[in-house]
């Protein structure tokens, strides 16, 4: 178990010598303990048997030394130790958050993400049980008894052997029991995260639950997790409470063994009188760092797998790494080309992308067309570099993307997403999401140029209105307008949109198609578009058939030459709608 939490030292970082300070004030406070209890036994015994108040004269100064360190002792370990820890926390916070935006979006498409939120909160709250309650007891554990057992030894070496099976038995009963408690761990934990998932997707689906009636279905899906995580509970409470028993059966065999074992010496004359309650209450203080481990030791399977989720995601390489830490030098033209791109996401999976090549020359717009699932967003991806091509290449202004850090691609970017994500902070904040440092002024610029100012000086608080949850409190065409907004702040030479009018009606379709035209103009645009209206506002055509690049020209040429660009045209005029 102590080597399934080791790796969990790595994470302490500059805080470490708050924790080693907490350990040596608790290894102290059990010696204080340790002495005042002895002392205190000895002069009880002392008096009873009739000692003037000068023959206890020293016992007391002892103690009168000893009770103010009683005091002061655990106050320090325990602050020190819970200082340490919340900063620990803080800092693993900080770097589950950089691990998040380093393994995105690979990773977490691969996970829920109410159980990506119950790693970064919960399961690293965890972790306080092992910094704060843990490790300095468990120190402690392992150098006071030694102690206990040295001063027994030096009433009589019998003593110490009495005590000594007691000990080591009752440091082993988390050992004894630790292949069922790491697995019950890991499957709380587990279950946790997959209740908080089923959780989250109820809340964010809650207006489709209700308006398909399908709220009861869901709440048996909850009612589901929420059985399996009794159950998990159940299990690891059965365990709890086997090594809770095992605990005090064996304090109370120790206990005992030193009792008789002090009486038979007392009886034999080989141990003084008085020095027999002194032998029982140090028999009975050495047990109490022990006992405390092992109480806390019932709940490290739940810190082990928390530290294990944590450390997996921690230490999952990234899906794309920088190679340089320099762009290009000079000037960098934004002219896109893609030569001979071919992509998977696994390699179980067929080729999203097959020898895809095309370029887009610096202020020209490009049309990405094809069938749902041709590959039009796994391009855009992976000019963004948001996962790396398996073959061919990627180019900005002749320079492979690999070539350039991903700061400093991303600056080069800018992305207006077929989804809009809306963080609940003001909308002004939203829009500065990829230029922190624009006025106010250059917002509201952006914001009129997106055809966005008029509805947000509408809204009561006007640029700071909180969008809700998700954006919840706008429209689709709204927060797509918002996305806009960004783009055109950000400045960025190369602009994508994904479909950025989907969410419009017809009337703002059209406001917004011209606003960005404007914007486009001096700007390389790659456009992964269906509607017609869409299409038509670029210079190129590239269409895509099964992640091949099946044509390529204008929308003129491509449409009065049979082939697969004219036969999604021919389904729009038919009526789909879109290609």
């Amino acid at each position: 178990m102590i080597r399934r939490l080791m790796p969990l030292a790595r994470l302490l970082g500059p805080h470490r010598w708050l924790v080693i300070t907490a350990i040596l004030s608790g290894i102290a406070h059990h010696l204080v303990v340790l002495a005042s209890a002895g002392v205190g036994a000895w002069v009880v015994s002392r008096a009873i048997t009739g000692a003037s108040p000068d023959d206890l004269r020293g016992g007391l100064i002892a103690l009168g030394v000893l009770l103010p360190l009683l005091a002061v002792t655990p106050w320090l370990e325990s602050y020190l130790a819970h200082v340490a820890a919340f900063k620990v926390l803080a800092d693993v916070r900080g770097r589950v958050y950089s691990a998040f935006d380093r393994l995105a979006p690979g990773y977490l498409l691969e996970r829920r993400s109410g159980d990506l939120g119950s790693a970064a909160i919960s399961d690293v709250e965890q972790l306080e049980l092992w910094f704060a309650h843990t490790l300095s007891p468990l120190v402690s554990a392992a150098t006071v008894p030694v102690a206990a057992l040295t001063a027994l030894g030096v009433f009589h070496p019998t003593l110490a052997v009495a005590l000594a099976p007691a000990l080591i038995l009752l440091a082993l009963v988390p050992a004894w029991l630790r292949r069922r408690a790491e697995t019950q761990g890991a499957e709380l934990r587990a279950r946790v995260g997959e209740l908080n998932a089923e959780a989250v997707d109820t809340l964010q689906g809650l207006r489709e639950l209700i308006t398909s009636g399908a709220g009861t279905r869901q709440l048996d899906r909850l009612a589901v997790q929420d059985d399996r995580l009794l159950e998990a509970k159940l299990a690891h409470g059965r365990r709890s409470g086997l090594e809770h028993s095992a605990t005090n059966a064996l304090t109370t065999f120790g206990l005992l063994a030193v009792l008789l074992t002090a009486a038979l010496l007392v009886t034999g004359g080989t141990l003084e009188a008085v020095f027999f309650p002194v032998a029982v209450v140090l028999a009975g203080t050495t047990f109490a760092p022990v006992v405390a481990v092992t109480d806390v030791a019932r709940d490290l399977n739940l810190v082990i797998a928390a530290g294990d989720r944590i450390m997996t995601i921690l230490n999952t390489p990234a899906p794309v790494k920088d190679l340089v830490d320099q762009p290009p030098p000079g000037p960098i033209s934004p002219h896109v080309a893609f030569t001979g791109v071919t992509f998977r996401y696994g390699t179980a999976l067929p080729d999203a992308v097959t020898d895809a090549t095309f370029d887009i020359a610096p202020g020209e717009t490009v049309a990405l067309v094809g069938h749902s699932g041709a590959g039009k967003s796994t391009c855009a991806s992976l000019l963004m570099r948001l996962w790396d091509v398996n073959a061919g290449s990627i180019t900005i202004g002749g320079h492979d993307i690999r070539d350039y850090p991903q700061d400093d691609l991303r600056r080069l970017i800018t992305l207006v997403p077929q989804d809009v994500y809306l963080f609940n902070i003001p909308l002004i904040e939203n829009i500065r999401l990829g230029r922190p440092e624009a006025t106010r002024e250059e917002v509201v610029a952006a914001a009129r140029a997106a055809l966005a100012d008029e509805f947000i000086t509408g809204l009561p608080d006007g640029y700071d209105t909180l969008p809700g949850e998700l954006g919840a409190r706008l429209s689709g065409g709204q927060r797509q307008r918002i996305a806009i907004a960004r783009a055109i702040l950000k400045d960025a030479p190369i602009l994508v949109m994904d479909e950025a009018v989907s969410n419009l009606d017809s009337e703002s379709e059209q406001e917004v198609a011209a606003a960005m035209t404007s914007v486009r103009r001096n700007r390389t645009t790659l456009v992964i578009a269906h509607r017609l209206s869409t299409i038509l506002t670029a210079d190129r055509v590239v269409v895509l058939d099964g992640g091949r690049v099946a044509e390529i020209g204008t929308h003129r040429e491509l449409i009065e030459t049979p082939g697969a660009y004219s036969t999604l045209m021919a389904a729009q005029l038919t009526g789909s709608g879109r290609a």
